[in-house]
Protein backbone atom coordinates (compact mmCIF):
# COMPACT_ATOMS: atom_id res chain seq x y z
CA UNK A 1 0.00 0.00 0.00
CA UNK A 2 1.06 2.69 -1.19
CA UNK A 3 0.41 6.16 0.94
CA UNK A 4 1.38 9.70 -0.13
CA UNK A 5 1.25 13.12 1.21
CA UNK A 6 -2.14 15.04 1.41
CA UNK A 7 -3.07 18.43 2.15
CA UNK A 8 -6.12 17.56 4.25
CA UNK A 9 -8.69 15.31 5.81
CA UNK A 10 -12.34 16.25 5.24
CA UNK A 11 -15.70 15.39 5.13
CA UNK A 12 -18.08 13.43 7.71
CA UNK A 13 -17.57 9.70 9.16
CA UNK A 14 -19.26 6.65 10.65
CA UNK A 15 -16.92 4.25 12.28
CA UNK A 16 -17.63 0.07 12.06
CA UNK A 17 -18.93 -1.28 15.22
CA UNK A 18 -16.29 -0.93 18.11
CA UNK A 19 -14.25 -4.35 18.35
CA UNK A 20 -14.19 -4.20 22.16
CA UNK A 21 -17.62 -4.58 22.51
CA UNK A 22 -18.45 -6.14 20.06
CA UNK A 23 -16.63 -9.47 21.52
CA UNK A 24 -18.61 -8.83 24.36
CA UNK A 25 -21.92 -8.33 23.00
CA UNK A 26 -21.25 -11.61 21.08
CA UNK A 27 -20.53 -13.42 24.05
CA UNK A 28 -22.88 -12.58 26.52
CA UNK A 29 -25.69 -13.04 23.87
CA UNK A 30 -24.51 -16.48 23.45
CA UNK A 31 -24.94 -17.10 27.45
CA UNK A 32 -28.34 -15.09 27.72
CA UNK A 33 -31.55 -16.52 27.46
CA UNK A 34 -33.59 -15.89 24.81
CA UNK A 35 -32.70 -13.95 20.95
CA UNK A 36 -30.26 -11.16 21.28
CA UNK A 37 -30.13 -8.69 17.58
CA UNK A 38 -27.15 -6.86 18.07
CA UNK A 39 -26.56 -3.95 15.12
CA UNK A 40 -23.67 -2.42 14.13
CA UNK A 41 -21.16 -5.44 15.13
CA UNK A 42 -17.78 -5.20 14.21
CA UNK A 43 -16.36 -5.78 10.68
CA UNK A 44 -12.66 -7.01 11.97
CA UNK A 45 -11.32 -10.26 11.46
CA UNK A 46 -10.87 -10.57 15.57
CA UNK A 47 -14.39 -10.60 16.01
CA UNK A 48 -15.43 -12.84 13.52
CA UNK A 49 -12.95 -15.13 15.22
CA UNK A 50 -14.95 -14.97 18.55
CA UNK A 51 -18.26 -15.85 16.54
CA UNK A 52 -16.62 -18.88 14.97
CA UNK A 53 -15.85 -20.26 18.58
CA UNK A 54 -19.32 -19.20 19.55
CA UNK A 55 -20.81 -21.36 16.99
CA UNK A 56 -18.22 -24.36 17.41
CA UNK A 57 -19.88 -24.38 20.98
CA UNK A 58 -23.30 -25.22 19.83
CA UNK A 59 -24.28 -21.11 19.19
CA UNK A 60 -26.52 -20.99 16.80
CA UNK A 61 -25.79 -17.17 15.29
CA UNK A 62 -26.57 -15.62 11.93
CA UNK A 63 -25.15 -12.52 10.21
CA UNK A 64 -26.17 -10.27 6.96
CA UNK A 65 -23.81 -7.76 7.12
CA UNK A 66 -23.44 -5.74 10.20
CA UNK A 67 -26.43 -6.99 12.38
CA UNK A 68 -26.07 -10.53 14.25
CA UNK A 69 -28.74 -12.58 15.73
CA UNK A 70 -27.58 -14.65 18.49
CA UNK A 71 -29.99 -17.55 19.72
CA UNK A 72 -28.66 -18.24 23.21
CA UNK A 73 -28.18 -20.94 24.55
CA UNK A 74 -28.05 -20.03 28.48
CA UNK A 75 -25.61 -20.60 30.98
CA UNK A 76 -26.20 -23.92 31.17
CA UNK A 77 -26.72 -24.48 26.96
CA UNK A 78 -22.96 -24.21 25.43
CA UNK A 79 -21.25 -27.66 24.46
CA UNK A 80 -18.36 -29.38 24.34
CA UNK A 81 -16.34 -28.43 21.13
CA UNK A 82 -15.42 -31.01 18.54
CA UNK A 83 -11.99 -29.92 17.91
CA UNK A 84 -9.79 -26.76 19.25
CA UNK A 85 -11.36 -23.31 19.62
CA UNK A 86 -9.05 -20.63 16.91
CA UNK A 87 -9.17 -17.61 18.15
CA UNK A 88 -6.99 -16.49 15.63
CA UNK A 89 -5.11 -13.34 16.72
CA UNK A 90 -7.63 -12.38 19.49
CA UNK A 91 -6.46 -11.81 22.64
CA UNK A 92 -9.85 -10.83 24.27
CA UNK A 93 -11.51 -13.83 21.90
CA UNK A 94 -9.05 -16.36 24.13
CA UNK A 95 -9.16 -14.52 27.39
CA UNK A 96 -12.52 -13.52 27.97
CA UNK A 97 -13.50 -17.25 26.50
CA UNK A 98 -11.09 -18.92 28.91
CA UNK A 99 -13.76 -17.22 31.93
CA UNK A 100 -16.47 -18.51 30.44
CA UNK A 101 -15.46 -21.87 29.77
CA UNK A 102 -13.82 -22.32 32.97
CA UNK A 103 -17.45 -22.12 34.19
CA UNK A 104 -18.99 -24.81 32.24
CA UNK A 105 -18.22 -28.90 33.05
CA UNK A 106 -16.39 -29.76 29.60
CA UNK A 107 -13.02 -29.89 28.11
CA UNK A 108 -12.46 -27.53 25.92
CA UNK A 109 -8.51 -26.19 24.37
CA UNK A 110 -8.44 -22.45 23.03
CA UNK A 111 -5.45 -21.78 20.47
CA UNK A 112 -4.39 -18.96 17.80
CA UNK A 113 -1.97 -17.91 15.09
CA UNK A 114 1.57 -17.77 16.08
CA UNK A 115 1.24 -14.09 17.31
CA UNK A 116 -1.41 -14.98 19.86
CA UNK A 117 0.02 -18.46 21.12
CA UNK A 118 3.46 -16.47 22.06
CA UNK A 119 1.38 -14.13 24.13
CA UNK A 120 1.05 -14.43 28.02
CA UNK A 121 -1.88 -16.37 29.55
CA UNK A 122 -0.47 -16.86 33.03
CA UNK A 123 -2.72 -13.79 33.77
CA UNK A 124 -5.93 -15.62 33.62
CA UNK A 125 -4.69 -18.83 34.35
CA UNK A 126 -3.64 -17.86 37.69
CA UNK A 127 -6.95 -17.00 39.38
CA UNK A 128 -9.14 -19.00 37.38
CA UNK A 129 -7.18 -21.98 38.92
CA UNK A 130 -8.41 -20.18 42.01
CA UNK A 131 -10.96 -20.60 40.96
CA UNK A 132 -11.10 -24.24 40.96
CA UNK A 133 -11.06 -24.51 37.13
CA UNK A 134 -7.52 -27.48 35.37
CA UNK A 135 -5.74 -25.42 33.48
CA UNK A 136 -2.91 -26.99 31.57
CA UNK A 137 -0.68 -25.07 29.27
CA UNK A 138 2.53 -24.48 27.73
CA UNK A 139 5.00 -22.06 29.59
CA UNK A 140 1.69 -20.03 30.32
CA UNK A 141 1.08 -19.78 26.46
CA UNK A 142 -1.66 -20.83 24.26
CA UNK A 143 -2.76 -23.82 23.25
CA UNK A 144 -4.71 -23.71 26.79
CA UNK A 145 -6.25 -26.44 27.40
CA UNK A 146 -9.47 -26.56 29.89
CA UNK A 147 -11.33 -28.57 32.33
CA UNK A 148 -13.97 -26.84 33.43
CA UNK A 149 -16.85 -27.11 36.05
CA UNK A 150 -19.83 -26.54 37.40
CA UNK A 151 -20.23 -24.29 40.72
CA UNK A 152 -16.56 -22.55 40.49
CA UNK A 153 -15.66 -21.11 43.94
CA UNK A 154 -15.99 -17.01 44.05
CA UNK A 155 -12.75 -14.79 44.87
CA UNK A 156 -11.92 -11.55 45.42
CA UNK A 157 -8.79 -11.20 43.27
CA UNK A 158 -6.81 -7.89 43.22
CA UNK A 159 -5.33 -7.78 39.50
CA UNK A 160 -1.40 -7.66 39.00
CA UNK A 161 -1.22 -5.27 36.27
CA UNK A 162 -4.04 -3.58 34.37
CA UNK A 163 -5.69 -5.61 32.34
CA UNK A 164 -9.52 -4.95 31.05
CA UNK A 165 -9.00 -8.97 29.62
CA UNK A 166 -8.30 -10.47 32.92
CA UNK A 167 -10.78 -8.30 34.94
CA UNK A 168 -13.16 -9.36 32.31
CA UNK A 169 -12.17 -13.11 32.40
CA UNK A 170 -12.45 -13.13 36.13
CA UNK A 171 -16.09 -11.67 36.39
CA UNK A 172 -17.48 -13.92 33.87
CA UNK A 173 -16.04 -16.68 35.50
CA UNK A 174 -18.16 -15.34 37.91
CA UNK A 175 -21.43 -16.11 36.32
CA UNK A 176 -20.75 -19.62 37.00
CA UNK A 177 -19.64 -19.36 41.01
CA UNK A 178 -21.54 -20.02 43.96
CA UNK A 179 -21.06 -16.47 45.71
CA UNK A 180 -19.32 -12.93 45.22
CA UNK A 181 -16.84 -12.53 42.79
CA UNK A 182 -14.89 -9.54 43.33
CA UNK A 183 -11.95 -8.05 41.11
CA UNK A 184 -9.84 -4.95 42.45
CA UNK A 185 -7.66 -2.85 40.44
CA UNK A 186 -5.19 -0.15 41.65
CA UNK A 187 -5.27 1.36 37.50
CA UNK A 188 -8.70 1.92 35.44
CA UNK A 189 -8.92 -0.06 33.21
CA UNK A 190 -11.61 -0.17 30.28
CA UNK A 191 -15.21 -1.14 32.11
CA UNK A 192 -17.45 -2.51 28.72
CA UNK A 193 -17.81 -5.70 30.13
CA UNK A 194 -19.35 -4.05 33.35
CA UNK A 195 -21.84 -1.92 31.11
CA UNK A 196 -22.71 -4.90 28.58
CA UNK A 197 -23.68 -7.33 31.56
CA UNK A 198 -25.76 -4.56 32.80
CA UNK A 199 -27.34 -4.41 29.40
CA UNK A 200 -27.78 -8.55 30.02
CA UNK A 201 -29.82 -7.86 33.08
CA UNK A 202 -26.66 -8.69 35.53
CA UNK A 203 -26.32 -6.87 38.84
CA UNK A 204 -22.60 -5.41 38.66
CA UNK A 205 -21.50 -3.69 41.23
CA UNK A 206 -18.61 -1.05 40.97
CA UNK A 207 -16.93 1.94 43.01
CA UNK A 208 -14.27 2.74 45.32
CA UNK A 209 -12.11 -0.29 47.09
CA UNK A 210 -11.47 0.20 50.63
CA UNK A 211 -8.07 1.28 50.81
CA UNK A 212 -7.10 4.30 52.52
CA UNK A 213 -4.83 6.44 50.20
CA UNK A 214 -4.95 4.63 47.48
CA UNK A 215 -6.72 4.73 44.02
CA UNK A 216 -8.06 1.16 43.69
CA UNK A 217 -11.48 0.48 42.28
CA UNK A 218 -13.50 -3.20 42.51
CA UNK A 219 -15.96 -4.49 40.11
CA UNK A 220 -18.26 -7.50 41.57
CA UNK A 221 -21.23 -10.06 40.68
CA UNK A 222 -23.05 -12.64 42.53
CA UNK A 223 -23.18 -16.03 40.71
CA UNK A 224 -24.64 -18.30 39.34
CA UNK A 225 -26.11 -15.21 37.39
CA UNK A 226 -28.54 -15.77 34.28
CA UNK A 227 -28.26 -13.38 31.53
CA UNK A 228 -31.18 -11.77 29.39
CA UNK A 229 -31.42 -11.08 25.97
CA UNK A 230 -32.62 -8.41 23.90
CA UNK A 231 -31.32 -5.66 21.07
CA UNK A 232 -27.91 -4.07 21.16
CA UNK A 233 -26.46 -1.59 19.38
CA UNK A 234 -23.03 -1.22 19.07
CA UNK A 235 -21.02 2.23 18.88
CA UNK A 236 -18.22 3.02 16.39
CA UNK A 237 -15.31 2.29 17.30
CA UNK A 238 -13.18 5.28 19.07
CA UNK A 239 -9.96 3.39 18.55
CA UNK A 240 -10.08 2.86 14.73
CA UNK A 241 -11.42 6.15 14.89
CA UNK A 242 -8.26 7.42 16.38
CA UNK A 243 -6.24 7.52 13.41
CA UNK A 244 -8.77 10.07 11.53
CA UNK A 245 -8.83 12.09 13.84
CA UNK A 246 -4.84 12.32 14.47
CA UNK A 247 -4.64 13.14 10.99
CA UNK A 248 -7.07 15.72 10.34
CA UNK A 249 -5.97 17.68 13.72
CA UNK A 250 -2.27 17.24 12.51
CA UNK A 251 -2.62 18.39 8.64
CA UNK A 252 -3.77 22.30 8.29
CA UNK A 253 -7.09 22.88 6.73
CA UNK A 254 -8.23 19.65 7.83
CA UNK A 255 -12.33 19.29 8.85
CA UNK A 256 -13.55 15.91 10.20
CA UNK A 257 -16.72 15.07 11.85
CA UNK A 258 -16.80 10.89 13.27
CA UNK A 259 -20.97 10.82 13.96
CA UNK A 260 -21.94 7.86 17.17
CA UNK A 261 -18.68 6.93 17.79
CA UNK A 262 -18.12 5.25 21.35
CA UNK A 263 -16.96 8.03 23.97
CA UNK A 264 -16.40 6.37 26.81
CA UNK A 265 -14.07 7.46 29.91
CA UNK A 266 -12.19 4.77 29.64
CA UNK A 267 -11.44 5.37 25.86
CA UNK A 268 -11.83 8.76 24.66
CA UNK A 269 -8.50 9.89 26.83
CA UNK A 270 -6.88 9.62 23.77
CA UNK A 271 -8.62 12.71 22.81
CA UNK A 272 -7.52 14.72 25.99
CA UNK A 273 -4.11 14.16 25.33
CA UNK A 274 -4.50 15.28 21.72
CA UNK A 275 -6.05 18.58 23.22
CA UNK A 276 -3.12 18.70 25.73
CA UNK A 277 -1.16 18.94 22.37
CA UNK A 278 -2.36 22.06 21.78
CA UNK A 279 -4.92 20.30 18.67
CA UNK A 280 -8.33 21.10 18.00
CA UNK A 281 -10.79 18.12 18.72
CA UNK A 282 -13.96 17.83 20.89
CA UNK A 283 -17.27 15.94 21.49
CA UNK A 284 -20.56 16.97 21.30
CA UNK A 285 -24.12 15.39 21.48
CA UNK A 286 -23.06 12.75 24.23
CA UNK A 287 -25.80 10.05 25.10
CA UNK A 288 -26.00 6.40 26.72
CA UNK A 289 -26.81 3.82 23.90
CA UNK A 290 -27.05 -0.04 26.22
CA UNK A 291 -25.36 2.06 28.84
CA UNK A 292 -22.53 2.81 26.30
CA UNK A 293 -21.41 6.54 26.52
CA UNK A 294 -21.57 8.03 22.54
CA UNK A 295 -21.29 10.96 20.85
CA UNK A 296 -20.12 12.83 17.82
CA UNK A 297 -16.21 14.06 17.11
CA UNK A 298 -15.02 17.44 15.52
CA UNK A 299 -11.81 18.14 14.57
CA UNK A 300 -10.24 20.68 12.99
CA UNK A 301 -6.68 20.62 11.66
CA UNK A 302 -4.15 23.31 13.01
CA UNK A 303 -3.68 26.47 10.52
CA UNK A 304 -0.65 27.77 12.86
CA UNK A 305 2.64 26.42 13.60
CA UNK A 306 2.78 25.23 17.24
CA UNK A 307 4.91 27.20 19.85
CA UNK A 308 8.60 26.57 20.41
CA UNK A 309 8.69 23.81 23.56
CA UNK A 310 11.71 22.85 25.45
CA UNK A 311 9.56 20.08 27.40
CA UNK A 312 8.07 16.75 25.85
CA UNK A 313 4.65 16.00 26.76
CA UNK A 314 4.91 12.97 29.04
CA UNK A 315 2.58 10.32 29.31
CA UNK A 316 2.82 7.52 32.46
CA UNK A 317 1.28 6.40 35.32
CA UNK A 318 -2.52 5.69 35.88
CA UNK A 319 -3.72 6.57 31.93
CA UNK A 320 -1.25 4.33 30.41
CA UNK A 321 -3.98 1.56 30.17
CA UNK A 322 -6.57 3.30 29.15
CA UNK A 323 -4.38 4.52 25.83
CA UNK A 324 -2.54 1.29 25.08
CA UNK A 325 -4.24 0.80 21.86
CA UNK A 326 -3.46 4.56 20.65
CA UNK A 327 0.30 4.30 22.66
CA UNK A 328 1.69 3.95 18.85
CA UNK A 329 -0.40 6.64 17.21
CA UNK A 330 0.85 8.90 19.89
CA UNK A 331 4.50 8.28 19.05
CA UNK A 332 3.65 9.30 15.45
CA UNK A 333 1.72 12.22 16.66
CA UNK A 334 4.37 13.37 19.18
CA UNK A 335 6.80 13.68 16.26
CA UNK A 336 4.71 16.31 14.74
CA UNK A 337 4.49 18.60 17.57
CA UNK A 338 6.63 20.74 19.38
CA UNK A 339 8.63 19.21 22.32
CA UNK A 340 7.58 15.89 21.06
CA UNK A 341 6.22 12.65 23.19
CA UNK A 342 7.70 10.68 26.02
CA UNK A 343 5.66 7.59 26.82
CA UNK A 344 6.87 5.65 30.12
CA UNK A 345 5.46 2.70 32.05
CA UNK A 346 4.13 1.11 28.65
CA UNK A 347 6.42 -2.55 29.13
CA UNK A 348 2.86 -4.35 28.31
CA UNK A 349 3.05 -3.07 24.67
CA UNK A 350 6.06 -5.96 24.02
CA UNK A 351 3.77 -8.46 24.26
CA UNK A 352 1.03 -7.36 21.76
CA UNK A 353 0.78 -8.30 18.18
CA UNK A 354 4.08 -7.24 18.16
CA UNK A 355 7.01 -5.73 20.35
CA UNK A 356 5.11 -2.38 19.37
CA UNK A 357 7.96 -0.29 21.34
CA UNK A 358 10.11 -1.43 19.61
CA UNK A 359 8.65 -1.81 16.07
CA UNK A 360 7.31 1.80 16.49
CA UNK A 361 10.94 2.82 17.14
CA UNK A 362 12.15 1.50 14.32
CA UNK A 363 9.53 2.90 11.96
CA UNK A 364 9.86 6.06 12.93
CA UNK A 365 13.79 6.23 12.84
CA UNK A 366 13.20 4.84 9.20
CA UNK A 367 11.11 8.05 8.06
CA UNK A 368 14.02 10.72 10.11
CA UNK A 369 12.99 10.56 13.72
CA UNK A 370 14.92 11.24 16.51
CA UNK A 371 13.77 8.24 18.95
CA UNK A 372 15.29 7.21 22.12
CA UNK A 373 13.98 3.50 23.34
CA UNK A 374 13.38 2.72 26.82
CA UNK A 375 12.26 -1.05 28.40
CA UNK A 376 9.04 0.50 29.17
CA UNK A 377 8.45 2.98 26.42
CA UNK A 378 10.59 5.23 24.12
CA UNK A 379 10.69 9.27 23.57
CA UNK A 380 10.10 11.07 20.38
CA UNK A 381 11.49 14.85 19.13
CA UNK A 382 9.47 16.89 17.50
CA UNK A 383 8.49 18.61 15.61
CA UNK A 384 10.27 16.51 12.74
CA UNK A 385 10.01 16.95 8.85
CA UNK A 386 8.98 12.82 8.12
CA UNK A 387 10.36 11.00 4.81
CA UNK A 388 8.78 8.41 3.03
CA UNK A 389 10.33 5.29 3.37
CA UNK A 390 9.15 1.39 3.49
CA UNK A 391 7.33 0.75 6.91
CA UNK A 392 7.37 -3.13 8.47
CA UNK A 393 4.21 -3.06 10.66
CA UNK A 394 5.47 -6.93 11.53
CA UNK A 395 1.60 -7.89 10.92
CA UNK A 396 0.40 -5.57 13.36
CA UNK A 397 -2.86 -3.90 12.39
CA UNK A 398 -2.02 -1.19 14.97
CA UNK A 399 1.68 -0.31 13.63
CA UNK A 400 0.52 -0.34 9.62
CA UNK A 401 -2.58 2.32 10.63
CA UNK A 402 -1.02 4.57 12.76
CA UNK A 403 2.26 4.48 10.12
CA UNK A 404 -0.43 5.23 7.36
CA UNK A 405 -0.98 8.62 9.43
CA UNK A 406 2.54 9.34 9.05
CA UNK A 407 2.70 8.81 5.51
CA UNK A 408 0.08 11.34 5.00
CA UNK A 409 2.28 14.22 6.19
CA UNK A 410 5.96 13.02 4.88
CA UNK A 411 7.23 13.82 2.15
CA UNK A 412 7.71 11.24 -0.58
CA UNK A 413 6.20 7.73 -0.94
CA UNK A 414 5.60 5.50 1.97
CA UNK A 415 4.99 1.43 1.60
CA UNK A 416 2.89 -0.16 4.02
CA UNK A 417 4.06 -3.95 3.35
CA UNK A 418 2.11 -6.54 4.54
CA UNK A 419 -1.12 -3.66 4.97
CA UNK A 420 -3.59 -6.29 4.99
CA UNK A 421 -3.27 -7.00 8.22
CA UNK A 422 -5.29 -4.03 9.04
CA UNK A 423 -8.57 -6.25 8.60
CA UNK A 424 -7.70 -7.93 12.21
CA UNK A 425 -9.41 -4.81 13.30
CA UNK A 426 -10.86 -2.30 10.39
CA UNK A 427 -11.23 -3.74 7.24
CA UNK A 428 -12.49 -0.65 5.79
CA UNK A 429 -9.32 1.24 6.60
CA UNK A 430 -7.76 2.14 3.92
CA UNK A 431 -10.96 2.64 1.74
CA UNK A 432 -12.70 5.20 4.08
CA UNK A 433 -9.17 6.74 4.47
CA UNK A 434 -9.42 7.69 0.63
CA UNK A 435 -12.98 9.10 0.62
CA UNK A 436 -11.94 11.92 2.92
CA UNK A 437 -8.63 13.05 2.26
CA UNK A 438 -8.03 15.88 0.04
CA UNK A 439 -5.02 15.69 -2.00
Amino acid sequence: MIIRRVKSVRGQMLMPGDKSISHRAAMFAALADGITLIKNFSSSIDCAATLSCLEALGVTIERKDNEVLVNGAGMDGLREPQAPLDCGNSGTTIRLLAGILAGQNFKSTLTGDDSLRSRPMQRIIEPLRMMGASISADDGRAPLVIHGQDGLNPISYELLLASAQVKSCILLAGLSAEGRTEVIENQITRDHTERMLRSFGVQVETGKAEREGENARFAAINGPARLTAGQISIPGDISSAAYFIAAAALLPGSSLVIRDVGVNPTRAIFLKQLRELGLNVEITGAREVNNEPVGEIRVQGSTQQPAKSDSSMTIRGLIVPQLIDELPLLAVVGSQVAGGIEIRDAAELRVKESDRIATTALNLRAMGADVTEFDDGLHVAGPTRLHGTTIDPRGDHRIAMAFTVAGLMAEGETDISNHDCVGVSFPEFFELLESVVER
